[in-house]
């Protein structure tokens, strides 16, 4: 198979990258997410990412793949305030290996901008030949190019990660997949007959307008319970979700840390008190939205 840019060609091709990377003209040249208070590991050891990191980075991108590089361009761009003194910038073309997710499709070969970060002795890694994971933006009227969704959405190809990135879209695409989770609309508390006995109803605001909520029960004498409903009918079959599956993730990493004083101002003083306190069960239960990787 010929290479996409001849040896021969190289230093023409970089010179027309600089040109129109300058000129900001190239779709491909951007990231969905630019900014990051440092440097990408995009390289590193991913799979050590949680499910939060692989949830955050390829949940949302409208195409996934896996590809392996043929071409490895250095872009020295030095008024780009994309690089720095730890990452070079490279314009990487390569083979796509596999489509993850993608409706429309996608070329057999694709090419994207990438900020690599140097190893141990401050050189970039080997890129030809190397595998990736992608999470990618679509750019107009160039089928063969792609925006990377973030900065830090090229990752280093393992069969298991690939597994873990399968599975997490397939949730996120499966008709009864739970929204995200945007806020809490209300509480409501209702004391039992016995002493320590009672319920509370959480009702949760999605993006996407679907009703969640979530309702902690107590009796004397058993530990408290609580599941989800993702509907208008709360299911006595209902669980927790499980640590991380996407339940988990839309609610460990996105409800807030403290219930809201308005979705108590309705109640009386000792039923707003008990419904913080099954809040804090529910949050305690959940466990934290554990990350791995930079924070934008």
């Amino acid at each position: 198979m010929k290479p996409i840019f001849p040896k021969t060609r190289r230093t023409i091709v970089q010179v027309a990258l600089l040109t129109i990377t300058r000129m900001g003209v190239v779709g491909a040249l951007t990231y969905g997410n630019p900014v990051l208070s440092a440097p990408a590991p995009i390289l590193a050891t991913a799979d050590a990412w949680s499910y939060a990191d692989i949830a955050d980075v390829f949940l949302d991108a409208p195409i996934v793949l896996t590809a392996r590089v043929t071409e490895a361009i250095a872009v020295n761009d030095s008024s780009s305030a994309q690089t720095s003194k730890m990452t070079n910038r490279y314009y990487l073309a390569g083979d796509v290996v596999s489509l993850i997710r993608g409706s429309g499709g996608i070329a057999p070969r694709v090419a994207w901008l990438a900020d690599v970060p140097l190893d141990g002795k401050r050189k970039t890694p080997r890129l030809k030949k190397a595998q990736f994971i992608l999470a990618g933006l679509p750019v107009t009227g160039r089928p063969g190019e792609l925006q990377l969704a973030a900065r830090d959405a090229m990752v280093a190809w393992s069969g298991p990660l690939e597994t873990r990135v399968r599975a997490a879209i397939t949730d996120r695409l499966a008709p009864n997949a739970p929204p995200r989770i945007t806020g809490i609309a209300s509480a409501f508390h209702s004391s039992g007959t016995l002493p320590g006995e009672g319920e509370t109803q959480l009702f949760l605001t999605t993006s996407s307008a679907k009703p969640v909520s979530i309702n902690v029960l107590r009796r004397p004498g058993i530990d408290p319970q609580w599941a989800v409903a993702l509907g208008e009918i709360v299911d006595e079959a209902a669980r927790p979700p499980a640590r991380d599956t996407l339940g988990w993730y839309q609610l460990a990493c996105f409800l807030p840390r403290e219930l809201p004083p308005a979705a108590v101002g309705e109640l009386a003083s000792g039923d707003a008190a008990a419904a913080r306190e099954d809040y804090r069960f529910v949050l305690q239960s959940l466990g934290a939205c554990t990350h791995m990787r930079p924070q934008p």
